[in-house]
């Protein structure tokens, strides 16, 4: 594995240091999109809804928090998971449990994003195909 990064109150370049942990979340971004099939979808869904926004005119905000919300929930999902295999490599109910429960935020956050996109998106779009 890779050595430890130097805490920030002794990085004698702190600039630098931002640079890397941003070095850090972008690997994290790499790593979910090329192992978690779910935050792909998740990625392609948000994007979907954004393309639907801009098509609809419908307001962005929401679309984007309910979005980063979702992404961000999977991504600790995804950290969990990790954490729970590397403490745990065999089969233990408490892990089972935990990775469930990060489980469960993701389906809640995705089924909220769901209510929202048919909240915002149902009647703009059934007026652009004259049914309302």
């Amino acid at each position: 594995m890779g050595r430890v990064p130097p805490r920030s109150r002794e990085d004698p370049q702190p600039l630098k240091g931002v640079w890397r942990s941003f070095g850090y979340a972008w690997e994290g971004l790499v790593y979910a999109w090329r192992v978690q099939r779910n935050f792909r979808l998740e990625v392609y869904l948000a994007l979907l809804a954004l393309g639907l926004t801009l098509w609809l005119g419908v307001n962005p905000v929401p679309v984007l928090l309910i979005s980063a919300l979702v992404l961000s929930l999977e991504l600790l999902n995804t950290a969990l998971e990790a954490l729970a295999d590397l403490v745990s490599p065999v089969f233990h109910p408490l892990v089972k449990r935990a990775k469930d429960t990060a489980a469960a935020a993701v389906l809640l956050a995705s089924f909220l994003a769901l209510l929202l996109g048919l909240y915002l998106f149902l009647p703009p779009l059934l007026g652009r195909f004259g049914l309302s």
